[in-house]
């Protein structure tokens, strides 16, 4: 088992010296203790061996909380220790995952008390990047911004990033950080073809002044950018179950544009996903684009986004229109 480095290119996180492959592995669903334990087994050690070797997690996925972590670790421990070196392990805390007032939010008991946490999940002595998962405007930026440097010079993260911050607050942390000397290596937005939020934001801009890059997370919509829900609502699928895509979001005007993109899809020889893939990644600011996967053969599905010529001029601004 060992990752074959041929099929995913690797891409420069900002104006770090850390490359990251153009598609991370997202924890975020089905990894918790509701899936079966050798299914999550076979696709994490897929994704590896095709060359995902970031892989993303946070105190909060599961269900239950921490689950996604523990299982990690459990695969870590019995298959990956030995490529431990070739892993970038990422984490996250801030977002609640109790009724505590300590676990929530950017201060620093909660912040460093949940990094202790998922060192214990996972079963090594530091993570690659950790981050602020979503900003908290209650704690000063200052505070939250110095428990990330203290993960850094305590040895417990080599790197530090934020999550679902606004583009002003995120360029105020990079500052802050780049004065302590520990810069921001990467910010984890929401992005896709139907979530415009960072181009309309400014962040894109901001993090290439700022020198972060980008770890887009969602690119396929909760699915609504896959051909699942093109004819309607499919037995078993995530819209009739999860908390992060309901079925009002099925209507007959996301149907027509989900169609409309599939078309164009068609034309170039992929699928509406592998266009959605492509679609994130034709910007430089972007650094890797967060995939989870249900099947080995998804994974396989998805990866292959990057096997297409570019998107054209009048390709996207087709996708612009619909």
């Amino acid at each position: 088992m060992s990752p074959t480095y041929d099929d995913i290119p690797f891409r420069r996180a900002g104006k770090s010296g850390l490359d990251l492959p153009a598609f991370s592995f997202g924890l975020w669903q089905k990894f918790g203790t509701d899936h079966p334990f050798q299914t999550q087994r076979e696709i994490v050690l897929h994704a590896f061996d095709l060359g995902i070797v970031h892989f993303d997690n946070a105190d909060r996925y599961g269900p239950p909380h921490r689950a996604a972590q523990q299982f990690f670790g459990r695969v870590l421990q019995r298959d990956l220790a030995p490529h431990r070196d070739e892993l970038i392990l990422s984490t996250k805390a801030g977002n609640p995952i109790g009724r505590s007032p300590y676990q929530r939010g950017g201060s620093r008991k909660s912040l460093l008390a949940s990094l202790d946490h998922s060192l214990r999940d996972l079963g090594t002595d530091y993570v690659d990047i950790f981050y602020h998962h979503r900003q908290d405007d209650g704690t000063p930026l200052e505070e939250t911004v110095g428990a990330l440097v203290s993960a850094v010079q305590q040895g417990k993260a080599l790197y530090v990033g934020v999550s679902n911050y606004e583009t002003a607050r995120a360029h105020r942390a990079a500052e802050l950080l780049h004065a302590a000397g520990v810069p921001l290596l990467v910010h984890q937005p929401r992005y896709s073809i139907f979530d415009r939020t960072p181009e309309l934001t400014g962040l894109l801009g901001q993090a290439e002044s700022d020198g972060f890059g980008l770890v887009v997370y969602s690119p396929l919509a909760q699915g609504l950018l896959t051909d699942k829900y093109l004819d309607g609502i499919p037995a078993g699928a995530r819209a009739l179950d999860s908390a992060f895509l309901k079925p009002d979001a099925i209507t007959d005007d996301y149907r027509q544009r989900a169609a409309a993109l599939d078309k164009i899809a068609s034309e170039r020889g992929q699928s509406l996903a592998q266009l959605a893939l492509q679609w994130v990644l034709r910007r430089p600011e972007v650094t890797s684009a967060l995939i989870g996967a249900s099947s080995t053969a998804q994974l396989d599905h998805n990866v292959r986004a990057l096997d297409f010529p570019e998107l054209t001029p009048e390709e996207l601004a087709l996708i612009d229109g619909i």
